[in-house]
């Protein structure tokens, strides 16, 4: 990760990076009773990140996104994953959504149930038990789409973003 960016970002993670910078930096909001960029981890799913946005009077989980013309279940795994964390942490979270920056608007996500915490922990534990060699099956469609396409050592597709 020491070379330049440019290099290995698509577009998409530019702008991404542009649009969380003000969150990053703690900078996009002096409410008091907002917490920005609070490192975040799981024991239980032994996993760690960053939450954008908590808001503490709503108890309002925000993760901020520049658009999102659909939403994937990879990001509402993202979402998921930083709601766990936060409760396991002591915070009580009552609502969860994406903010979408390019059109200011809040996308409401419903808070995972029993089941969708079980399809959560199997999704992790296929990430535990990760084999590099086993082949894993592509989709072209998916793969020129995806911002990790070029660095990738199991398609010679090109990602669209180039």
């Amino acid at each position: 990760m020491s070379t330049e960016q440019e290099l290995y970002h698509a577009a998409p993670q530019t702008r991404g990076a542009l649009a969380h910078e003000a969150t990053d930096t703690k900078t996009s909001s002096t409410k008091k009773d907002e917490i920005l960029s609070l490192p975040v981890y799981s024991e239980r799913f032994r996993i760690m990140g960053k939450i954008d946005v908590y808001r503490l009077k709503e108890k309002k989980l925000i993760e901020r996104k520049y658009k999102l013309s659909t939403i994937y279940q990879g990001q509402i795994y993202q979402l998921w994953a930083q709601y766990f964390c936060l409760v396991e942490m002591g915070y009580e979270v009552d609502t969860i959504a994406f903010y979408e920056m390019s059109t200011n608007k809040m996308k409401p996500i419903p808070l995972p149930t029993t089941a969708d915490e079980q399809k959560f922990q199997s999704f992790i534990n296929e990430f535990l038990h990760y084999d590099p060699q086993q082949a894993i099956p592509i989709n072209p469609n998916k793969c020129k789409h995806c911002i990790y396409c070029n660095l990738c050592d199991k398609t010679d597709l090109e990602n669209v973003y180039t």
